[in-house]
């Protein structure tokens, strides 16, 4: 179906339907953390009810993160070949009823294997998001778009810790997943009313059209695929390889273990609603947006767009680095400052790198890039926290396991940079990758 032309009065009045995708896929995004975080704030009460080790649960993390790495690599594919439409609604259904089936969990096998499922459905919401706003969206708009629907994610992890613990208090661990876990289906209901790719938009006004196409592929790049094997001999699919496998698991660390860490080390009290977790995961709102904000800005002011991605990474690179001085901190509200910063400046990072894929390959095999880079990060995810585990373990029997998130704050503080510098090498110039038709 052809857009309507902006002549037709009667069929011109969606204009800037593209930012209506952007609320969409932020409510998505902010319902895939709240379902993903639950765990995280019942840990304390699920610990005691099932007689967890941090290697226990550490375990689980992986299960997650294993299933989600896999299935990471399969929707991407599954999405470049069925849609966005399609492909989302799947993901969605998939993610709500494995979170539901959490309160019928009666062993820690079991929460293995819930978690599983959890990560395998929720692998789809990144690839189908990115993918919607490179159909929406022109280049010079992408990152401002992802920062705002990324910044979902920061919204579910300041939500997560006021809802779940009222819920907790006022019916119990199995409801919290219950509840939580139901309002996925709440927002299917708005994904298959309202959305649509352009071409086939009704009331889609010409401008519009014309707008999101203003950077249009070159051509031959309309229809084609790309195999997986040709997509791993690429220098840009490593880039974004990189940029994620380095910096997903410490987003993960700040998501699992961060409630358990002010717990322990400062008494913070999760059967009640959390302000300083609420104060970190906000600050991460403005870093996913304001980070998608400074590259646009500087592209609207005629940078290149390579070095405007590249020096919003760097800038958020540095800003991580800050959180090593976290075990120095002598209250609790001097961690919040270190690690809202960098949580902040790991959103700009994400909003970033997802947009530095959607500017380097075309359409047709953008979802399939962002499955394999989500693979390497969920693989970063599971091997990760077997450090965590082994480390908090340690220093727990020893009586400080202060000292054992303090070698981790390092490691946080130092993978970004480091990222950084291998994508600096690999793509100095991020050229787009061409595909002949």
């Amino acid at each position: 179906m052809k857009p309507t032309d902006l002549s037709d009065p009667q069929k011109s009045n969606t204009g800037n339907f593209r930012w209506v995708v952007v609320v969409l896929l932020f409510f998505a995004t902010t319902i895939n953390y709240i379902d993903r975080q639950v765990i995280g704030l019942l840990k304390p009460t699920l610990e005691k009810e099932f007689n967890w080790s941090e290697t226990d649960y550490s375990r689980i993390v992986m299960a997650f993160s294993l299933t989600y790495a896999i299935g990471l690599l399969f929707f991407g594919r599954i999405i470049d070949k069925i849609g966005t439409k399609l492909g989302y609604a799947i993901s969605i259904i998939c993610w709500s009823i494995a979170a539901m089936l959490h309160s019928l969990v009666k062993s820690t096998t079991g929460f293995v294997w819930v978690r599983a499922g959890l990560g395998l459905g929720e692998s789809g919401n990144f690839p189908a998001a990115i993918k919607a706003i490179a159909e929406w969206f022109p280049k010079k708009e992408r990152a401002l778009a992802t920062g705002l629907f990324n910044s979902g994610a920061s919204i579910g992890a300041v939500i997560a810790p006021i809802m779940v613990p009222l819920i907790l208090a006022a019916y119990g661990w199995k409801e919290a997943f219950l509840i939580t876990g139901a309002l996925g289906f709440i927002w299917l209901i708005f994904w298959l009313l309202f959305y649509e790719v352009p071409s086939r938009k009704k009331g889609l006004t010409r401008i519009e059209y014309d707008h999101i196409h203003s950077d249009q592929e070159e051509t031959g790049e309309q229809g084609s695929t790309i195999r997986w094997i040709e997509l791993l001999g690429l220098r840009q699919t490593w880039t974004f390889i990189t940029g994620k496998f380095l910096t997903d698991p410490i987003w993960w660390f700040f998501l699992f273990w961060l409630p358990s860490y002010f717990s322990s080390t400062f008494a913070l009290d999760l059967t009640k609603p959390s302000l300083q977790l609420g104060a970190v995961y906000l600050a991460t709102t403005v870093g996913s947006i304001g980070g998608g904000y400074l590259s646009s800005r500087m592209i609207k002011k005629g940078w290149p767009v390579f070095k405007a991605r590249k020096t919003t990474l760097l800038i958020a690179a540095l800003c991580v680095i800050p959180i090593i001085s976290a075990r120095y901190a002598t209250n609790i509200w001097m961690a919040v400052g270190l690690i809202s910063l960098a949580a902040a400046a790991h959103n700009a990072w994400s909003a970033n790198i997802f947009t530095v894929a959607s500017d380097m390959f075309p359409k047709k095999a953008l979802s399939s890039v962002i499955g394999i880079g989500g693979m390497a990060g969920s693989v970063g995810g599971i091997l990760f926290p077997m450090l965590v585990g082994y480390l908090l373990d340690l220093y727990k029997l020893k009586g400080n396991i202060t000292t054992g998130y303090n070698l981790l704050f390092l490691i946080c503080g130092c993978a970004y940079l480091l990222a950084w510098l291998i994508i600096h090498f690999l793509t100095p110039r991020m050229e787009r990758v061409i595909v002949k038709g």
